[in-house]
Formats: C-alpha cells, sequence, structure tokens
C-alpha cells in the first residue's frame, strides 16, 4: 500500500437500518478506487454482507474482538415498539474502542490519510480517533435531516428562528424517550473536532434542513455532505417468488406493506392487519416477519400467527411474505402503488426515490417525525394512526378505510402524481452532472485533497 494513498474506515451502528446504510456508503466511497475497511462484530459483519446486493468486493471486512452479545427475543406486546432488545449490542459496541484505535493506528502508518465515517450514534466508540495526527473523523448521521435539525435545535433552546413549519410541531420528547435525545445529542469533546457531517439524505428532499444544520448556531460551522447511498441503486436482480407474482399485476394496483426490522407486531395486531387488508380487496404484497435480534442467526424467529385460513382467502389479490424481501425490488416494480410502512428513514428514502406513497404507521423514535415530514411538507403519504393513538391496536376498519384512500381514490391518484414527479428529479440527480454525483464527487476531492 502506497503511502499517498487515502482510507477511508467505516464504523456503524449493529442494528439493521444502520448496517446496511454505511455498508452502501462504502460501496459507493470503493468505487472511487479508495481503500475501504469495514468495522464490526463478526455477527454483524455476516449480517450486513448476507442481506447486501451488489457488494463491492473490494471492501475489507474486520471482525472486531466482542465478547458474547446477549440476544433476547424482541417483545410484540411492548406498548412503545422502542427496540430495546438491541441494546446489548449497541453497549457491547461503545467497548471496542481499544481495538479500533489500536486498528486505526496501525492504518495511519500505511496512508497519507485515514478517514473515518462513523455512525453518529457511534462517536464514543471512535473517541481517541482525532488523537491520531492524520486521521479525519465525519460523523454519517442515519436520521432524517429534519429530525436531526429539530433535535439539536430544540435541545440547545432553539437558538435560531425557524419558520411556522417547526414552530408548529409538539416537542421532541413526545416522540423520543429522554435517554435516547441524551443518546443523539450528548457526545463526548473530542466530537467537535470531527471534520465534517454526512447526512443520508438528498438536498431537493431536505436541503432547507441541511442549510440549517450548517448554521453555526446548530453545528458551529461544521460542513455537511447530502449523500444518501440507497440513491446509488443497482441493478442486482435477486429473483425473489414475490417479484414473479407482481408482474402478473397491473400496474400500480399493488400496495405494499412492511413494517422494518427493529418492529415486533403482536398476533392481536397482525390479525386486525391482516382483516383490514382482506375486507379491502386491494392487492397486496405484506412482509410478515418478526423483528431482527441481536444475533439474527441465534435460533428460529417467532413466527407471526394470521388469521386461520387468511393466506387461502387473499390468494387472489395478497400475498404473504416470511422471508427476507428485496425491498427495493419491490418498491420499484411497476404493479406497485403504494406502501403501508413504519416510516423509517430508510424506507422513507426507497419510497420516495421509487416514486411510491406512503401510508404512515409510524412506530418509535425519528419515525413519527418522519411520517409528519411525508404527509405534511411533501405531501405523498397518509396517517394511518394518530401518533397520540399510539398504544392502541389499529383496528381492522381503520386499515381497509387507509387502504382504500390511498389505492382507490382521486387523493391517492393526487399522491402517486406528487411522489412520481419527485422521484424523476431525484433520479436526475443522480446520472452524471446531477445533484447528488455533484456532491458525492465534492466529498471524495475534499478526503482525497
Amino acid at each position: 500500500m502506497e503511502k499517498s494513498e487515502v482510507i477511508a474506515v467505516i464504523v456503524p451502528l449493529p442494528s439493521q437500518s444502520h448496517l446496511n446504510q454505511l455498508l452502501q456508503l462504502s460501496s459507493v466511497i470503493s468505487s472511487y478506487t479508495l481503500p475501504v475497511h469495514y468495522l464490526g462484530s463478526a455477527t454483524h459483519n455476516r449480517q450486513a454482507k448476507l442481506r447486501a446486493h451488489g457488494l463491492n468486493p473490494k471492501i475489507n471486512f474486520h471482525d472486531l474482538p466482542t465478547p458474547p452479545i446477549e440476544s433476547p427475543n424482541p417483545n410484540p406486546n411492548t406498548l412503545d415498539k422502542i427496540p430495546s432488545h438491541l441494546s446489548p449490542a449497541i453497549v457491547a459496541y461503545m467497548n471496542l474502542r481499544h481495538p479500533i484505535t489500536t486498528l486505526l493506528q496501525e492504518l495511519s502508518t500505511k496512508a497519507r490519510r485515514v478517514v473515518i465515517i462513523h455512525d453518529r450514534l457511534m462517536a464514543e466508540a471512535v473517541e481517541d480517533a482525532v488523537l491520531i495526527p492524520n486521521v479525519e473523523c465525519y460523523a454519517y448521521n442515519c436520521l432524517s435531516a429534519f429530525n436531526l435539525f429539530y433535535i439539536l435545535w430544540e435541545s440547545l433552546g432553539k437558538p435560531i428562528d425557524v419558520g411556522e413549519e417547526i414552530n408548529k410541531l409538539p416537542s421532541v420528547k413526545e416522540f423520543f424517550p429522554e435517554e435516547v435525545l441524551e443518546f443523539i445529542v450528548s457526545k463526548p469533546e473530542n466530537f467537535k473536532r470531527r471534520a465534517g457531517d454526512i447526512h443520508n439524505t438528498s438536498r431537493l428532499i431536505e436541503g432547507n434542513y441541511i442549510e440549517l444544520l450548517e448554521r453555526e448556531e446548530i453545528n458551529g460551522n461544521i460542513k455537511q455532505w447530502a449523500i444518501t447511498p440507497t440513491m446509488k441503486l443497482n441493478n442486482t436482480k435477486t429473483g425473489h417468488k414475490c417479484l414473479d407474482w407482481l408482474n402478473k399485476q397491473d400496474p400500480r394496483s399493488v400496495i405494499y406493506v412492511s413494517f422494518g426490522t427493529s418492529i415486533s407486531i403482536s398476533d392481536e395486531e397482525a390479525k386486525e392487519f391482516a382483516m383490514g387488508l382482506e375486507l379491502s380487496k386491494k392487492k397486496f404484497v405484506w412482509v410478515v416477519r418478526d423483528a431482527d435480534k441481536t444475533n439474527i442467526f441465534d435460533g428460529e424467529d417467532r413466527r407471526i400467527e394470521l388469521p386461520e385460513g387468511f393466506e387461502e382467502r387473499v390468494r387472489d389479490y395478497g400475498l404473504v411474505v416470511r422471508d427476507w424481501a428485496p425491498q427495493i425490488e419491490i418498491l420499484a416494480h411497476e404493479s406497485i402503488g403504494g406502501f403501508m410502512s413504519h416510516c423509517g428513514w430508510n424506507s422513507c428514502l426507497e419510497s420516495i426515490t421509487m416514486g411510491v406513497p406512503i401510508a404512515a404507521l409510524p412506530m418509535h423514535s425519528d419515525q413519527p417525525l418522519n411520517a409528519l415530514f411525508l404527509t405534511e411538507v411533501l405531501k405523498i403519504g397518509v396517517i394511518v394512526r394518530e401518533w397520540g393513538e399510539r398504544n392502541e391496536v389499529v383496528k381492522a376498519s381503520k386499515i381497509k378505510n387507509v387502504v382504500e384512500r390511498l389505492m382507490g381514490c382521486e387523493e391517492g391518484d393526487e399522491m402517486r402524481k406528487r411522489a412520481k414527479e419527485l422521484s424523476v428529479e431525484i433520479k436526475k440527480s443522480m446520472e452524471e452532472g446531477g445533484e447528488f454525483c455533484r456532491e458525492l464527487d465534492a466529498f471524495i476531492a475534499h478526503i482525497t485533497r
């Protein structure tokens, strides 16, 4: 390895949506012929690779030494839906500070500059990185820029004047537990010495909030980049059975239903979803999986119970998927006309990019703010359940009404039109010379200067 090279080191948070975002970013950076090193436990590196599509084979994976990590089952009956069962992995990763520093010191002798890109929530694990002379740190924000700005703005005492759009929102304490807010906001002193922030978004979608995050009162004039790796979608085909089923359906006739990898729904909730979808008579693909455990390879997952005979009764217009589903391929399919989602930011971005409006059913943390952004700002979604009713089971009648509203009336057609228009602009930005490519090129030019 030549001394003049720049090396990128990636440190994710051990949760699927975060692992995947930073792995996709690794692939994008590696496409610029930069050496990329992806750090994590052996279990989480295996998980990230297993679920990735079109992974750049040149990424160097480092299985860091971690003690055995407890892997409790998710609790489907908890009311707040916060995935506290993943806490053991996050705590274990916080204790990787020494092995990460040791690896960085080794890599720093082989490169002119080491660029470490870490999940913002992993700042404590890389706290010593800035003490190495030729290491630069960049925090990667997996939340929406809208979410992060609102959290920081309120936590700093609302230091700048913002529009009515934000002022009228409830306190972030209505959406996030205090310990989660503390985890997001409170960072070690060395975090202030980072070289910049990267956001999993596009300026076309959240340009106003990136500009607000650039303000000295919020981030001290630290440079901000909007680089979402999901924008660089590849053409990998999985051959999943649901795609064959979708090929037989009419354009924009199917609603895709999925609640991500951190949500565990109860059998009672699943029964109401099933009844609502059946009553709507609208075509659907429904991913019915339990939330990920800390170790997804540790034993069998809970099988969510559906009403007796449900799959047989709906077989002419509905498909239940119980294994890992290729979400981007599904959303990109021409038969998909809507997406019922928990509104995790990855799912939101993928849906926006593919021009698919959302029936928003946020469950915890950043999701309710994402839902408000989709429905009130972008106006490409409808709310399934108001946040004030989050401790109540969504009834079948409400599921039916929302599905019909999104998939069977003029209001849904208008949202599909707006979503498609935004999708066209986003895809243009990914073309050579487009805004996304310029932002990415500018970041690469900056770290290789």
